[in-house]
């Protein structure tokens, strides 16, 4: 959420930051912020000025009462019987004035940084850098699916009987090939990225999801769960770790990470990846979860996204970073790198890991902030999130990246231990 008094004071930068994001009607946005503004705080100053007037009348009524001027005192009773009425009408204006404000400005995203590229849509990304060599097949790669169901450990059918379409059942090898990879980024992250691992809850509550920015624009994603939510990404409970907390600036920056299942409606992606694994109602990531200062977040925004593409690193993937357009950026973020790693049977590269700054953004949602050593005052943290990486798609390019001319897929070397020694999934005799 944006703070009111940067709009006040930087409404060319608030309505340039909404043209570049392709928002629907800048101006006429930052004219119903101010307004509602404008609104919200006459009303509150009005509801001072009859709180201080009731209070000062009170005291009259009992110099009255002690003087013995009874007359007096009743017409000061009427009066403060008068303003008790006003101040329920007012205080009743208040809450309608602040409801109103508080919707509108949750519905508005987040400002892009300065040196984010100015663009409506994915085109207009920058790569910055790409890594590791393309493998050269003698033979036209399959993709994932084709190499998981002709294995025999891969199923989809079966998936759709039990829970309908983006679903899978994943089987032996392939079972265990997704744990090791899940396996492999924790112990990564936790031994040598300085993430504390932490089993979160898998339901949050409504002020969970708003605080990371999951609602209320985007409720018909999620699946709702009584009066829970289940989460889309462990973002949302991580991020929420210090929600509505004051942490001492000696203590940051907090990093943590875990690994869970994710749940996503998908209701805008109809026709999209309809085939395999890429993108799904249940899968599972490695979320990686920053909470910093100000003067840090861009610096640990780098660091972030060198420990997600050291895992890739690792697997030997090839891939590339790029910086998204702010067209193309999530709704709390101020500026994204996107990881896609290259798939062979697709001859293109998909989408990996974001890992995103989200500046104070969050934080002013969840109230979430910080105090330097020494000051009176605490300030709002800076929050950043990425996946490091995620799992599911991760084993589609272990799968593509890593498959032979028979079908058989080797294990690359950084999971041979965590597959018992295994090198190789075989195709079925």
């Amino acid at each position: 959420m944006l703070d009111i008094k940067w709009i006040r004071e930087n409404r060319e930068a608030f309505v340039k930051g909404l043209t570049d994001r392709g928002f629907d009607d800048p101006d006429g946005t930052l004219d119903e912020i101010l307004k509602l503004d404008a609104q919200r705080r006459e009303t509150i100053q009005k509801l001072q000025e009859l709180q201080a007037r009731r209070n000062a009348v009170s005291k009259e009524i009992g110099q009255a009462k002690a003087g013995g001027n009874e007359e007096w005192a009743d017409s000061l009773k009427e009066e403060v019987a008068q303003l008790k009425t006003a101040i329920q009408e007012g205080e009743d204006r208040e809450r309608e004035n602040e409801t109103a404000f508080r919707d509108l400005l949750a519905a508005i995203p987040n400002i892009p940084a300065s040196d984010v590229p100015v663009g409506p849509d994915a085109d207009s990304n920058e790569i910055l850098r790409e890594v590791g060599t393309k493998p050269d097949f003698s033979f036209e790669p399959k993709q994932h699916f084709e190499l998981g169901e002709a294995l025999g450990l891969m199923d989809f059918e079966t998936a759709a009987k039990l829970s309908g379409a983006r679903f899978v059942v994943l089987k032996g090898a392939l079972a265990r090939l997704e744990r090791a990879l899940a396996q492999f980024m924790l112990d990564l992250h936790t031994t040598e990225h300085g993430y504390t691992e932490i089993n979160p809850p898998l339901l949050v509550r409504d002020d969970a999801m708003f605080g990371t920015a999951q609602l209320p624009k985007f409720a018909e994603d999620q699946f709702p769960a009584n009066d829970l939510w289940l989460i889309p990404t462990a973002e949302v409970p991580l991020t929420n770790l210090v929600r509505e907390e004051i942490t001492d600036e000696a203590e940051l920056p907090i990093r943590v990470t875990a690994w869970t299942p994710c749940f996503r409606a998908e209701a805008g992606a109809a026709g999209k990846d309809t085939r395999g694994m890429i993108r799904q109602h249940q899968f599972s990531k490695v979320e990686l979860v920053s909470i910093t200062t100000p003067e840090q977040s861009a610096k640990e925004h780098e660091r972030m996204t060198a420990a997600a593409e050291e895992v890739l690193k690792r697997l030997e993937i090839p891939y590339r970073v790029v910086t998204l357009a702010t067209g193309d950026m999530g709704f709390a973020a101020q500026k994204t790198y996107d990881i896609e790693v290259w798939l062979p049977g697709q001859g293109e590269y998909r989408e990996i890991s974001s890992c995103s700054n989200c500046g104070d953004f969050q934080a002013r949602r969840m109230d979430a902030r910080s105090r330097p050593k020494g000051a009176k005052q605490p300030r709002l943290v800076h929050t950043l999130n990425g996946s490091g990486v995620a799992v599911g798609r991760a084993l589609i390019a272990v799968l593509e990246n890593y498959q032979e001319a028979d079908g058989s897929i080797r294990i690359p070397a950084a999971l041979v231990p965590s597959m018992g020694g295994l090198t190789k999934i075989e195709m079925p005799k």
